[in-house]
């Protein structure tokens, strides 16, 4: 039962420290209209999302107003497209057709992004797999919403080194398609090891098979309800630290949990899971880094970072599963650069590395996130961070994930603005040494020995 003391502290949440609901996501199985014929697999997509979505976008401002809680975006993600498509494309500009579906229905119904333009390519690649990797620059060139992600690794097959070879190739081939844009193209495109299949959060969402036809996930969101908790512990051990995380964390979780059963309910969706990540924005005041700063740590990038990551990461999950029974997708922690103010500062002022951010990723929520590099970043240098990032997830059977923008005609020194939740980035320097032995090698890194568990 929610007492008059937690509405107060909920709407001083909301009022004064950032708190949103980030994302209501409806995951979409398009299984069922799989057709050889182009167009008719083209009409029955469209047909699919906009029937079981059409309603989304009002549902959730409805809720909004009634409960005054910010929902920041409504989103939709489907199965990963490879697998829909594979019957009926035969090229690369075949599956980009559907690309272009995918982002009209996402007009249509008013959605902020559309995930789910997809491979799941852990172990080898099908012919469709492939043509759909292929078509990525050719697809987020031509479309605004759709977003991309293909899954490289994981804990029980290893790397598909051959498509971590690829992706580094697609990965620059995109920041060309898209470079009058400042390469935003790769904003939307994001590379995993150990994807979930319940991910409401972009770029990296798709409705995975052992999903249900249709259903609700809700991402929440709150740095700055941790950093606020966190001001008032301060100096306190760190017994006290841990425990006000927690217990922050527990209540954030509960205004995802009312929003996702309201949302279920009104569109007739089965409820999926609330995924609690400090997802941060550029707004002062909603940063993980400034977290990091509370904990103890000049900035994030000082000796001491990792731990307290660590340690913050930890927390928010112990807080969030005891407030809801459906905790999944990502939670914890993101790290993403150009939409963490405190983490551009920590850029800007030398603090924190790529090498820095790679050590972080270990123990935060996902990866290496959204990091503006130079566009002339070599694709095998570009496969050789993916590999690492994977290398990470893989061993540690955790999600890891890399969404890199080398920006064309900028280097290290400048900045790239992307706008909105998107934010800014400073560009920061790859190392540049050679690994094109390593990363032309082919074929696959096998599991670790750890993954024989059966």
């Amino acid at each position: 039962m929610i007492n008059t003391k937690e509405v107060i502290e909920t709407n001083e949440m909301i009022e004064k420290e950032n708190l949103d609901v980030r994302t209501i996501t409806m995951g979409i199985s398009l299984l069922d209209c799989i057709d050889s014929n182009l167009e008719t697999l083209k009409k029955n997509i469209y047909n699919k999302i906009y029937e079981s979505a059409k309603d989304l976008v009002k549902t959730g401002d409805q809720i909004s107003r009634e409960f005054g809680i910010p929902i920041v975006n409504k989103r939709v993600s489907v199965t990963p497209i490879a697998l829909v498509g594979g019957a009926a494309c035969k090229t690369k500009e075949d599956f980009a057709e559907i690309a272009k579906t995918l982002d009209e229905v996402a007009k249509k119904i008013g959605v902020n992004f559309i995930g789910g333009y997809s491979a799941l390519v852990s172990k080898g690649m099908t012919q469709a797999d492939r043509l759909l990797i292929e078509s990525i620059p050719l697809a987020l060139s031509q479309t605004d919403l759709v977003c991309s992600s293909i899954n490289v690794g994981s804990t029980k097959t290893g790397i598909n080194m051959d498509a971590v070879r690829l992706m580094g190739t697609i990965i620059k081939d995109t920041a060309e398609a898209t470079k009058e844009n400042d390469s935003l193209g790769c904003a939307k495109l994001v590379v995993f090891c150990n994807a979930p299949d319940d991910n409401p959060f972009m770029a990296g969402a798709f409705h995975g098979v052992t999903e249900a036809d249709r259903i609700i996930n809700v991402g929440v969101s709150g740095p700055g309800v941790v950093k606020t908790a966190l001001e008032k512990v301060r100096g306190e051990n760190f017994e006290i630290l841990c425990e006000t995380i927690k217990k922050t964390a527990f209540k954030v979780t509960r205004v995802g949990q009312l929003v996702a059963r309201e949302a279920s309910k009104r569109l007739g969706v089965p409820f999926g899971i609330i995924d609690l990540s400090l997802a941060p924005t550029p707004a002062i005041g909603d940063s993980v880094a400034d977290i990091l700063h509370e904990i103890g740590v000049e900035h994030a990038g000082a000796p001491g970072t990792t731990a307290a990551l660590a340690l913050l990461n930890d927390q928010v999950k112990k807080g969030g599963v005891m407030a809801s029974s459906y905790v999944g997708g990502l939670s914890g922690a993101f790290i993403p650069v150009s939409e963490d103010q405190g983490m551009i500062n920590a850029v800007e002022a030398g603090a924190l590395t790529l090498e820095k951010l790679e050590a972080m990723t270990c123990v935060c929520s996902v990866g290496l996130d959204m990091i503006a590099i130079p566009g002339d970043t070599k694709d095998t240098t570009i496969a050789g961070v993916i590999a690492d990032e994977m290398a990470i997830g893989m061993i540690n059977q955790k999600t890891t994930a890399v969404r890199l923008i080398p920006v064309i005609g900028k280097g290290v020194g400048e900045t790239v603005e992307f706008g909105g939740l998107l934010g800014y980035a400073p560009i920061m320097p790859v190392n540049g040494f050679s690994c094109d032995a390593f990363v032309n090698r082919g074929g696959r890194i096998p599991a670790p020995v750890h993954s024989f568990k059966n």
